[in-house]
């Protein structure tokens, strides 16, 4: 099924490049150079995803990221960016972000990755209501709410993504790969980090202390798991 790409970049030779491989793919794509045009197109056209480079020229990537998540505007964004720190890109992720690319990429992985996080949205709009509790987490997967102890919590889509992997089967253990799995749709070394990022946003927010986690466990040397005992010593429970 094709979709609506926005591509927000300001080299012309990489729009092109993105451009052409997207359009490959049977998509309708529109190409806008500087954040503050993005936002106006996001704003006016909803797109079904945005390739968003980081540094762009009048409101940068970051920004704009953050601009629409605080608006309520639930679009999937691939961010590219030259940063590779990992402080930069958690940040790019805690802004809301849904995955990254580091540049220099491939074309190939660009249009699988967005090819990956299209799936995730068309089968989360399709997705029928559902609550799950686990370990003191509460999800509502229709309502895209998460609670904790009682406490709402705000994520980002991804982040809801591997929250909602893990939550719905409470005490087993996640390779980052299976994770991958879930979450993208398809493997890739770059991802593990992805992975790693998203995990140390969920504790951020989810735990008391991230440096001791009680609910997003890491089992070493495996993956991580979601505790299916609850801190107060209840047992994870379903609906």
């Amino acid at each position: 099924m094709s979709a609506r790409i926005l591509i927000a970049e300001d080299d012309e030779k990489q729009s092109r490049l993105i451009r052409l491989y997207l359009e490959r793919e049977g998509n309708s794509v529109q190409v806008v150079a500087d954040g503050r045009t993005a936002l106006e197109r996001i704003r006016s056209a909803r797109p079904d995803l945005v390739v968003l480079d980081v540094m762009l020229p009048a409101v940068d990537g970051l920004d704009v990221c953050r601009i629409l998540r605080s608006e309520g505007c639930d679009v999937p964004i691939l961010l590219l960016t030259a940063r590779s720190t990992e402080e930069d890109l958690l940040l790019g992720l805690d802004l809301g972000a849904d995955d990254y690319l580091t540049k220099p990429y491939s074309p190939r992985e660009l249009t699988a990755r967005v090819r990956a996080l299209l799936r995730r949205s068309r089968a989360g709009a399709a997705a029928p209501p559902e609550l799950i509790r686990a370990g003191g987490i509460t999800l509502d997967a229709a309502r895209f709410e998460v609670t904790v102890e009682g406490r709402p919590v705000a994520l980002t889509a991804k982040e809801f993504a591997v929250l909602e992997a893990l939550v719905r089967e409470p005490g087993r253990v996640f390779t980052r790969a299976l994770i991958i799995e879930r979450v993208f749709g398809f493997d890739s070394d770059v991802l593990e980090r992805t992975v790693d990022a998203h995990v140390r946003n969920l504790r951020r927010k989810l735990e008391p202390d991230p440096a001791r986690p009680r609910y997003l466990e890491t089992v070493y040397g495996r993956g991580y798991r979601i505790a299916d005992t609850a801190p107060d010593g209840a047992g994870a429970e379903r609906p």
